[in-house]
């Protein structure tokens, strides 16, 4: 790779691949159905069932693209649609059993990936390239009191 290549190109080709790594891991892992957006619904349902207009807002995007999504997610197996105890005019998302196992395996993924940037940096590569980030997320407009979450379109 060129150094002059810009820095944002370098990040984005970063994630780029990241995510391909993730995509082939859950694939060998039975999850080959999983879409590139799952992710970001599956991290927000994980500890929680949200409505479409909740999940649009976390997300960032329209309530149409989040009805899509979930329908497409629901119809792999990923998500459910339930009841909402709050208002029964709602319905709620909900991870089903695949979703959550599922969301196991990518952690379990990352967890991976990182300790394998250790085995080939060192631990303070990986400790100075988490500090980077983390400052750059924090000095953003969107920083650590604004929203954090990566959009999925």
């Amino acid at each position: 790779m060129q150094d002059d290549v810009d820095i944002g190109i370098l990040i984005g080709l970063a994630w780029e691949s990241f995510v391909r790594e993730l995509h082939v891991d859950l694939a060998q892992r039975g999850f080959e159905d999983a879409g590139t957006s799952y992710g970001y619904v599956l991290r927000s349902l994980a500890d929680r069932q949200l409505s479409i207009s909740e999940l649009a807002a976390l997300l960032g995007v329209t309530s149409q693209a989040v009805t899509r999504l979930i329908n497409e997610m629901s119809a792999n197996g990923y998500t459910e649609r339930r009841l909402d105890s709050r208002d029964a005019r709602v319905s709620s998302v909900a991870l089903t059993a695949k979703g959550r196992s599922a969301l196991a395996a990518a952690r379990r993924f990352h967890g991976r990936f990182e300790r394998s940037l250790v085995k080939r940096h060192g631990p303070d590569d990986v400790i100075t390239l988490r500090a980077v980030l983390t400052s750059a997320v924090e000095a953003s407009p969107g920083g650590p009191a604004g929203r954090r979450a990566i959009r999925p379109f």
